[in-house]
């Protein structure tokens, strides 16, 4: 009783805080809606963006990422690697604390040591937990079913990885590498996903699920900026308005501090033709904007064996050639997302990646090279060629018509169906689409996320080769770049491979997303960064009387 009572207490002190000066008006809370909802604040399922930014501000991992992508220290202080590219040894600071809840004795959060890294690394790889990143250490050697996880002192963390894979740091990076107390997870059990406890510059207040989660400053945070200690805001509040209009209606009237991205229904109300914030909102709020490792394409599943597309025209290399050069992906960014993102001609790895390469177009707006090349492929003007299906969700359905429109106009019949993003998602994974839409955001920066789409050994379900795209050439290039720990030399295998995969077209590239962020102008401190994580930590909220 005692306990609810506190949180009661606290929460109407946060709520208080966002209705201006007064009693409590010094305080800062920042707050932002989530209309996708949050599932978990346990980081073994930060799978999607709702949990991922949630428990970004709840815990800590051993690295982190800097705005540019590039890998800073955080638990760790510093590490080595070794000279083959199989042995990290990291070094742990000795002033990260667990939050003080009361899961520690009297209140005092724990000191975090290299054992807790064991623990929480052991179990994103336990099959009972069934964490969705298990995947992220399918490189780490193994003696049976033990990792290669090693804790020989307090402040020493060892992994040994069975090759070479220069991506792993920043895996290392992901939320499902945050380290948890044994201790939360034993006294919470399944719970832990309500309860969370970390490191991070904020903890736990309150969360009544589909309403609102609420996080305060953890006072004993470990990172500070220019002298003073991080955060610099008292507390963040998470509401979750699923009906995006009343979100953004919200967000106009100062209820809420920050906006991500932006639904077709308000975009011409909001943004110029050229993507820029109409100038009538600049005295209420700005806009950021910047690359957002997010690939956005249609994939043809290219497997001959595989029964639903044998027969089809789209196992027709010169086809699929032929569809991504039917139609003007400029034109597509213009007039459907008021140039929001980048026009998809320079491949799969998308642009603010370190390797991308804006030097070689694969694809540009040719119709006659589209009609020449459906002629070699025994369908002059389309004549003889039976109708494609392309499979999407309805959020896509109007740039799929704009290319069904231009394929038509060269001859191609395209016909679309329209499912749920569950079904249609289950039924790629599983080969039954022979052309569907999909979209990769990175899991990590580096462009081999994007590359082992297309390895030959990660056939999907049980790997993300959604295509089924096999070429030996491609897959002996892959071997290769992971086994090279020189940037330079590996970016270079990097565009053979992309260039192989471009020539044999198992996908169209539509376009490059963009970061979008509208934020407050009493905000200070928010940026962004290519993955779109919400970092909170240094951001400042400027009372207005």
């Amino acid at each position: 009783m005692k306990n609810i009572f506190y949180s009661v207490l606290i929460l109407l002190m946060v709520l208080g805080c966002s209705r201006g000066p007064g009693k409590n008006g010094n305080k800062t809370v920042f707050r932002y809606n989530e209309a996708a909802g949050i599932t978990s604040l346990d980081p073994a399922y930060a799978r999607d963006q709702a949990n991922i930014w949630a428990t970004h501000q709840i815990f800590n991992g051993l690295v982190q990422l800097g705005d540019h992508l590039e890998i800073l220290p955080c638990i760790a202080k510093a590490w080595a690697i070794s000279s083959d590219g199989k042995e990290y040894c990291f070094h742990l600071r000795q002033d990260v604390y667990f939050h003080s809840t009361p899961v520690f004795p009297a209140g005092k959060g724990r000191r975090v040591v290299a054992a807790d890294v064991l623990y929480s690394f052991s179990r994103i790889t336990d099959p009972s937990v069934a964490s969705p990143g298990s995947w992220i250490f399918n490189y780490v050697e193994k003696t049976g079913a033990k990792y290669s996880f090693l804790a020989p002192d307090d402040s020493t963390f060892i992994i040994r990885l069975k090759q070479p894979f220069p991506p792993f740091l920043g895996i290392l990076t992901t939320l499902y590498c945050s380290v948890i107390p044994h201790e939360a997870v034993e006294m919470y059990g399944t719970d832990f996903r309500k309860n969370p406890v970390g490191t991070g510059p904020f903890q736990f207040m309150m969360w009544k699920e589909g309403v609102k989660l609420v996080l305060i400053k953890n006072p004993a945070y470990f990172e500070f900026e220019n002298g003073s200690r991080l955060p610099f805001l008292d507390a963040v509040a998470i509401t979750f308005l699923a009906d995006k209009q009343s979100a953004f209606l919200e967000f106009v009237k100062g209820k809420l501090d920050f906006m991500s991205g932006i639904d077709p229904s308000y975009k011409d109300e909001l943004l110029t033709r050229d993507g820029k914030l109409k100038p009538g909102f600049n005295s209420k709020f700005r806009l950021i904007a910047e690359p957002y490792l997010n690939t956005e394409y249609l994939g043809f599943l290219v497997d001959p064996e595989a029964s639903t597309v044998k027969k089809n025209p789209v196992v027709n290399r010169k086809v699929r050639q032929a569809i991504n050069l039917s139609f003007d992906r400029a034109k597509m960014i213009e007039f459907l997302r008021n140039n929001i993102g980048t026009p998809g001609l320079y491949g799969m790895i998308p642009k603010g990646m370190p390797s991308f390469d804006s030097t070689t177009i694969h694809y540009n707006y040719d119709p006659e090279k589209a009609r020449k090349l459906l002629a070699e492929a025994g369908y002059p003007e389309g004549r003889g060629m039976p109708p494609v299906t392309l499979s999407t969700t309805s959020d896509y359905l109007d740039i799929c018509k704009y290319l069904q429109y231009k394929a038509g106009e060269i001859g191609i019949e395209i016909r679309i169906d329209i499912s749920p993003p569950a079904a249609l998602k289950e039924m790629k994974a599983q080969a039954k689409l022979p052309f569907f839409r999909a979209s990769w955001i990175a899991d990590y920066p580096d462009a081999e996320n994007y590359l082992s789409l297309f390895y030959g050994r990660n056939f999907s379900p049980q790997g993300p080769n959604y295509t089924h795209f096999k070429n030996p050439g491609f897959d002996q290039l892959y071997e290769k770049a992971m086994a090279s720990v020189n940037d330079s030399v590996r970016f270079g295998y990097y565009r053979q491979m992309e260039k192989l995969i471009m020539e044999d077209a198992p996908v169209v590239v539509l376009y490059y997303d963009q970061v979008l962020r509208f934020v407050q102008n009493n905000v200070e401190g928010l940026g962004s960064d290519p993955m779109n994580l919400l970092t909170l930590k240094k951001v400042k909220k400027v009372v207005v009387n």
